[in-house]
């Protein structure tokens, strides 16, 4: 139980829950994305629907079902982005396409897209209609996927790029930003039916995107669960789920892992040693695995993000310097640490905010794949790299200045569907008038 989930004392915590018998009705899992919340959540739920011992490879009816994420008891929404995943594990596949458990791995992948479409959660919603199409084309050729066997490499690669191109297609046209208070309460009534077999699993990813309708219905199902389903929900950070809601969840935490930790995730899930030796990243090695296979990834967005950065402290120190006034050292920290980077990708300087917006918005295709937040989480996870390693309390008022208004630049385009470009533009202004007036107190 739970072998698959590699460095987590929480799941160690989860289990002896399990085995002792004093598991709760309702459960939080938070911390880092990538930290393997959502895969200690998909195996919990295939505890409580086992048949036998719950083995890691026990092959009873249930678990099988569980593996392939096609359980009747097993229901899950909450938005995320599927494609890095999915791109990565068709890549593993192919590498190695008469493995079972890499054709599996890249299943799964998918799997995790389609089931957010359940009938259960889209009964009566606008978008069936238009994405109908694409579930029916996608499961038909999950069903082929089974059938390749021994099939030459051009057929496979044919086969798994339509599957990469209708999951995008689904994505973009299929999951929100939010969770909508219908799905909730869809799920709600779906938790009060009688399970298939002996429990079921509701789980919630994501769980800080819901709107005030969702956590009144979703308060309204954890005061009074029903005793055949366990629900989970996962964040990011706990602070965000309001206390109502908290107070009715035994709450675990997951860390981020060590880099050796998260190399050994990266051999043993994707099976991927030379990738893995060339991997290098501010925040999590998984995530930029991951979003190394996009067209917008990591290793793409990083330079373009140190050239922001550099650029926005080149802008701020000139007029800082206008005004008399001093410099903050964190401003001339960022530009020192990053500059080189920008100049080694062949950057040009500049320093006026319509230039710079223009150039993120061209080099990042604008922002294709709704790659926003992961360019400004990469902007962050650079930020914190210097700040964490200064012992200043200036270095820290300053990061919690560059988070505040990067969180709100997400937000903008992607809560409120704002144009990037005026929301990079009003992110620029907002960050140099803070460092011009010196607020960091």
């Amino acid at each position: 139980m739970f072998e698959n989930i590699i460095e987590q004392g929480a799941v160690l915590q989860l289990r002896d829950d399990l085995l002792s018998g004093k598991n709760a009705p309702s459960m939080l899992f938070f911390g880092p994305y990538n930290a393997g919340k959502g895969s200690a959540a998909l195996e919990l739920a295939r505890f409580f629907s086992c048949e036998e011992n719950a083995a890691w490879k026990c092959s009873c009816p249930s678990c099988e079902q569980h593996r392939y994420l096609r359980h009747d008891d097993l229901l899950i929404l909450g938005p995320r982005s599927f494609i890095a995943e999915i791109t990565a594990c068709k890549s593993a596949f192919l590498r190695n396409p008469s493995s079972q458990s890499a054709k599996l791995l890249f299943f799964r992948s998918l799997r995790k897209l389609i089931i957010r479409f359940s009938p259960v959660l889209m009964e009566d919603d606008p978008k069936l209609s238009k994405i109908n199409p694409v579930l029916q084309s996608l499961d038909e050729k999950l069903d082929n996927l089974w059938s390749t066997a021994g099939s030459q490499e051009s057929v496979l690669e044919k086969l798994c790029g339509s599957l990469v191109k209708d999951a995008v297609i689904l994505e973009n046209e299929g999951i929100g930003n939010t969770i909508p208070v219908g799905k909730i309460r869809h799920a709600a009534y779906w938790c009060r039916l009688a399970p298939n077999g002996k429990r079921k699993t509701l789980i919630i990813e994501n769980a800080e995107n819901m709107r005030d309708e969702g956590r009144n219905s979703l308060l309204k199902l954890l005061e009074e669960p029903p005793v055949t389903v366990s629900i989970v929900l996962t964040a990011q950070r706990r602070e965000v789920i309001i206390p109502t809601i908290l107070s009715r969840l035994r709450q675990y935490r997951f860390l981020k892992r060590s880099i050796e930790s998260e190399k050994e995730v990266i051999r043993r899930v994707f099976q991927d040693k030379e990738r893995e030796k060339t991997m290098e990243a501010e925040g999590s090695l998984i995530s930029a695995y991951l979003e190394s296979f996009l067209p917008q990834g990591t290793e793409k967005l990083y330079p373009l993000a140190a050239w922001f950065i550099a650029s926005l402290a080149r802008m701020a120190s000139i007029s800082v310097r206008k005004k008399n006034k001093k410099i903050p050292a964190v401003i001339n920290a960022l530009g020192e640490r990053y500059a080189p980077i920008a100049d080694a990708a062949g950057f040009t300087r500049c320093l006026k905010s319509i230039e710079i917006v223009k150039t993120v918005i061209s080099k990042s295709e604008n922002f294709e794949n709704n790659s926003f937040p992961r360019f400004m989480k990469i902007c962050l996870e650079m930020i914190c790299a210097v700040t964490r390693t200064a012992d200043n309390s200036e270095f820290i008022a300053y990061n919690d200045i560059f988070k505040k208004y990067i969180n709100e630049a997400v937000t903008s385009v992607e809560i409120l569907n704002i144009n990037a470009a005026i929301t990079l533009e009003a992110l620029l202004y907002k960050l140099k008038t803070a460092i011009n007036r010196g607020q960091y107190g």
